[in-house]
């Protein structure tokens, strides 16, 4: 019984060194008394037990591999620690065994050294405003380094780009700075849009009295004008009038008789109002002559009443 217990157990050990069934995810490398023979893909296979050997087993899958955080200086000389992710795949086995030690650390080394590389030659704004710039160069060195060993690096991501504190400390007053200049040219834009804006209104409103003034000074020459000629018109129908009355029969006795009476009214008006009494020589002889009138007149009367008398 214990035989056949001992001669199950070598079969069994038989077929496991026999048999083999390489997952989906991986694939096997194989030596054959110490010496690479192939490599398995996915699926099963027959292996020469005690000769044929699984010597490394290798994942097929996209990996991601840390990057500690390093310390870098960039173009400007601004001491950064950067961390990051670089994403592999083992794209050959037998380079991915043979090739390298470590792929995996040997990824991440090179990934650091070409990190400190490639940002100690951007400043650090570039660092920040580039990062996507910065992860291609990165990703394009680490792939032309690590093609002799059998794996492919896809992309690399910075996670955190840190400054110093006392680089924090001063961009932390630089943008300080910048936000207060920003405000001041705000604030100065504000007021000069005003300052226009008043000035804008006043000039209109300059623009609208002149403008009102000027339909004003239109309006009241027009009014002038239109008085001036209903003045006129009234004038030259006067004058009309008063040369027809002149073309009349006693039509000039009758304006000279008029222009006498005017004359005459507004010399007693001078004389009303003047402290000295002056008497013309025509105007004397004029008085004279209507205060004889009135005595022919007063005798005349007279004799016609006592001849009345008489008669009686």
């Amino acid at each position: 019984m214990f035989e056949l217990t001992l001669a199950l157990l070598f079969v069994l050990f038989i077929l496991y060194k026999l048999l083999l069934i390489v997952p989906m995810r991986e694939v096997a490398v194989i030596e054959r008394l110490g010496k690479f023979r192939a490599v398995l893909q996915p699926g099963f296979h027959f292996l020469i037990p005690f000769v044929d050997r699984v010597a490394y087993r290798h994942d097929t899958r996209e990996e991601v591999l840390d990057v500690p955080p390093q310390s870098c200086i960039s173009k400007d000389n601004t001491q950064l620690a950067v961390d990051g992710l670089v994403y592999i795949k083992v794209m050959d086995g037998q380079l991915a065994s043979y090739g390298i030690e470590d792929y995996r650390m040997a990824a991440v080394n090179l990934a650091q050294t070409t990190m400190r590389s490639e940002i100690g030659k951007l400043t650090l704004s570039d660092t920040f405003s580039q990062r996507e710039k910065l992860n291609e160069s990165i990703v394009r060195e680490i792939d032309k380094a690590s093609d002799p060993w059998g794996i492919k690096v896809l992309r690399y991501e910075i996670k955190n780009i840190t400054p110093s504190h006392h680089v924090i400390h001063t961009l932390e007053k630089q943008m300080e700075a910048e936000r207060s200049k920003r405000a001041e040219i705000t604030l100065a834009n504000a007021e000069k849009a005003a300052m226009i804006n008043l000035s804008e209104g006043e000039r209109q409103q300059a623009i609208n009295i002149s403008e009102g003034q000027k339909q004003k000074r239109i309006n009241e020459a027009k009014g002038t004008a239109q008085e001036i000629a209903i003045v006129a018109r009234a004038q030259a129908q006067g004058m009309a009038m008063v040369a027809e009355a002149l073309a009349t029969k006693g039509g000039t006795d009758a304006m000279n008789m008029q222009l006498k009476e005017q004359f005459i009214e507004q010399l007693g008006k001078v004389l009303n109002t003047a402290d000295v009494s002056v008497v013309p020589t025509e105007l004397a002889r004029l008085e004279g002559f209507f205060e004889g009138m009135n005595q022919v007149a007063s005798s005349v009367n007279s004799n016609k009443a006592s001849g009345k008398g008489g008669q009686s």
